[in-house]
């Protein structure tokens, strides 16, 4: 088997990433369609870094990141994970892309947001979840918001992007916030 039904939903599961999809995900992170909603698109990702940077956060012990992948045929559509992770204050930073684009705008991104945070909120024991996003990012706002986050800050013109610069938008959403549960493939 290619991948690990980690955290299962009805459409995707997520699964440890794989060094063995570098190129994808080199691929992806190298398409400025993808990587402009990121702030990410300044960056040069070539397979030697990629290799490395999947080695060295597998390894890390406050970082949980997955492949996103679909059900029906075990496709990696994406990537996502809690980082940052603080065991003492009980938080972490939420980050998710979905790098093919035929599975864009199909509710894979949320549904794997409401996985991460069942996981993160009930079996991480966090309290405080957050992420950033792009001022110009309108659908993941919207999905971010549809999976109970809330603004509460902003960072003024920080990003630079196409020669331009934009706000970065900070959302966070508590354990108390979030009450239901989406892990298909729970024992208890």
């Amino acid at each position: 088997m290619k991948y690990f039904k980690k955290l299962e939903g009805e459409h995707i599961y997520l699964s440890p990433r794989r060094i063995e999809d570098a190129e994808k995900y080199t691929e992806w992170l190298n398409d400025f369609e993808i990587t402009d909603y990121t702030g990410a698109s300044a960056r040069i990702i070539n397979i030697n870094s990629e290799i490395t940077y999947l080695e060295e956060k597998n390894k890390q012990a406050a970082e949980y990141n997955f492949a996103i992948v679909k059900k029906e045929n075990d496709e990696l559509i994406g990537s996502c994970g809690i980082m940052d992770i603080n065991f003492i204050s009980r938080k972490g930073t939420l980050g998710i892309f979905i790098g093919d684009k035929q599975s864009q705008n199909k509710g894979y991104g949320t549904e794997a947001i409401k996985l991460l945070l069942d996981y993160g909120f009930n079996y991480l024991n966090l309290h405080s979840i957050k992420l950033n996003v792009m001022e110009f990012n309108e659908r993941a706002i919207a999905c971010y918001k549809k999976c109970g986050f809330k603004e509460y800050g902003r960072r003024r013109q920080c990003e630079f992007i196409n020669g331009k610069y934009y706000d970065s938008i900070s959302m966070d959403i508590l354990a108390e916030e979030f009450k239901e549960s989406y892990i298909k493939n729970k024992n208890i």
